[in-house]
């Protein structure tokens, strides 16, 4: 059986980053990448929930919106995944750093919480998405591969 992208990508020396992990046609995936994988550091359910209930109101909300697909957790709690349609890499960064500044300075409640729009709104907590997104925009600030590619021994 073939085996999917993602598990083609060293995970022994990824880390925190913004990687495109794949093309297909006119969409990209990209790997937002939070913390290194297999080192013990993962995200809570709260941690991956209160960020995707924030991040994806503001980018699905942003000048970029009519081309996002998709953002949500990746399974094994080290980030996220964003699928964007005919949008050029270094905008999407652009953007992702952007809506991460508009999660750190929301003020109010977290963006679906309530029974009526949430199957799960208890789990949700904005001072643990506001600290999430400083962390990773940090990352990205100082992140300096503009191709997006995974890094390699």
């Amino acid at each position: 059986m073939e085996r999917i992208t993602s598990f083609t990508i060293d995970h022994d020396v990824l880390v925190p980053g913004f990687y495109i992990s794949r093309k297909d046609g006119d969409i990209t995936t990209y790997d937002l990448r939070t913390r290194r994988p297999n080192k013990g550091d993962y995200m809570s359910n709260a941690d991956m929930h209160s960020v995707e209930h924030m991040f994806a109101t503001y980018i699905r909300n942003s000048e970029i919106a009519d081309s996002v697909i998709y953002f949500g957790p990746m399974g094994c709690q080290t980030g996220f995944y964003l699928l964007v349609r005919e949008v050029e890499p270094k905008k999407v960064f652009q953007i992702t750093k952007e809506v991460l500044s508009q999660i750190i300075a929301h003020e109010g409640e977290v963006f679906g919480a309530s029974a009526a729009e949430c199957g799960h709104y208890e789990n949700l907590d904005l001072e643990i998405a506001k600290e999430e997104c400083r962390t990773y925009l940090a990352v990205l600030e100082k992140q300096t591969n503009m191709e997006f590619s995974y890094p390699t021994k």
